[in-house]
């Protein structure tokens, strides 16, 4: 009886690496496929893999970069464990092909790779490499990238975005409000919720003509709230399709962000990578906040991929006021066809054959190994 091959997923820690892994996968998994993961209890694949039915196979490791000088110094002794953690499993499980995602988890990965001669294809999320995969870049079979330019000689394929998030032919339903959805991440950002908290609470008459969608992040609700409480904004407990003019609904978390995304005329939000590549598939304006203290200030030259395709306007966290964000506000406002435009444009910056060409790439390497 015939067994099908099999494929390892190095990928752990945030969504930006994990969700397009699983996007991955699961293509991978409809060509016949059996994948499995490599991965970490601390991270979110502790529960999104396995949620997945994909068997998890867990190494000790977690990141370095920022982490203080005790970090520096240890990395070395958790490399070399992580590192023959994962050779186990891959003689373990013998797989056709290695995948690594980017991130802390890849590298015992892709070295595991190297060490058992197992062809090993990376993918880099952001525009700018992050050092795992620069490591990697020198061992691997092929480099994938979603932005132009973050590897040289690399195929620039796009982000693995689910298939939700496209929405081909569907036509928004325009209302009198502009409908304004607020990200901060999974995790929320503090500075966006109070942020726009205070533009809403400054400028009654811009609020009456926004319908707002706000994700505040699980750890920053309550605080979120007692913030929008202070400054005596009303709250609704409709829901994403019942909101009209003025309305204004405040989230923990947002379980279909694919839902929200297509409902929304504008996105102010983080610049991480899964999240560009998100608002270019659901061809939605967007005003761009980079996280200021993201390692090699990266969610800034992600945001530029839209930016410079006048997809999105980007401001950096320092200049945002409220009452630049009021005025930006009040600009689309009044002019709403800018939004239309703008969205058009970010569905010109879509990849949407990223996930297929992916696995093209998988199965190519794979078949190079069986020849």
């Amino acid at each position: 009886m015939a067994v099908n091959p099999s494929v390892l997923i190095a990928a752990g820690g945030t969504g930006g690496h994990v969700f397009p892994g699983l996007a991955v996968a699961k293509e991978l998994v409809k060509r016949g496929y059996t994948v499995h993961w490599l991965g970490t209890t601390a991270g979110i694949e502790a529960s999104l893999v396995p949620d997945a039915g994909l068997e998890l196979h867990i190494i000790s490791i977690k990141g370095v970069r920022g982490r203080g000088i005790k970090a520096l110094v240890l990395a070395p002794f958790l490399i070399v464990g992580a590192v023959r953690q994962a050779l186990r499993i891959v003689r373990s499980i013998q797989p056709s092909l290695i995948i690594g995602m980017g991130g802390f988890v890849a590298g015992p990965g892709g070295l595991a790779a190297k060490l058992a001669g197992v062809p090993l294809l990376i993918h880099e999320q952001n525009a700018v490499a992050g050092t795992t995969n620069k490591l990697l870049s020198t061992i691997a079979n092929q480099v994938l990238v979603a932005f132009p330019g973050a590897f040289p000689k690399a195929k620039w394929i796009g982000n693995p975005v689910r298939q939700e998030f496209y929405r081909r032919g569907v036509k928004k339903q325009r209302g009198n409000a502009v409908k304004v959805l607020v990200v901060g991440g999974s995790r929320g950002a503090r500075a966006l919720n109070e942020l726009v908290a205070q533009v809403l609470s400054d400028h009654s008459d811009l609020r009456s003509q926004l319908a707002v969608y706000h994700q505040t992040g699980e750890k920053l609700f309550e605080e979120a709230q007692h913030y929008y409480g202070s400054k005596t904004v009303m709250l609704t407990d409709k829901a994403l399709s019942e909101l009209s003019l003025g309305d204004i609904a405040v989230k923990p978390f947002i379980s279909d962000m694919a839902a929200a995304f297509n409902w929304a005329d504008l996105v102010v939000c983080r610049a991480g990578a899964l999240t560009i590549s998100e608002l270019a598939a659901s061809g939605v304006a967007s005003i761009l906040v980079p996280f200021p203290f993201a390692i090699d200030d990266h969610q800034a030259k992600n945001a530029n991929y839209l930016v410079e395709a006048g997809a999105a306007v980007q401001w950096s966290q320092n200049e945002i006021t409220s009452e630049v964000l009021a005025t930006q506000l009040g600009v689309f406002v009044e002019k709403r066809s800018l939004l239309e435009e703008m969205g058009s444009k970010a569905l010109l910056c879509a990849k949407p054959n990223a996930v297929e060409e992916f696995a093209q790439s998988c199965e190519m390497l794979i078949q190079q190994k069986a020849a």
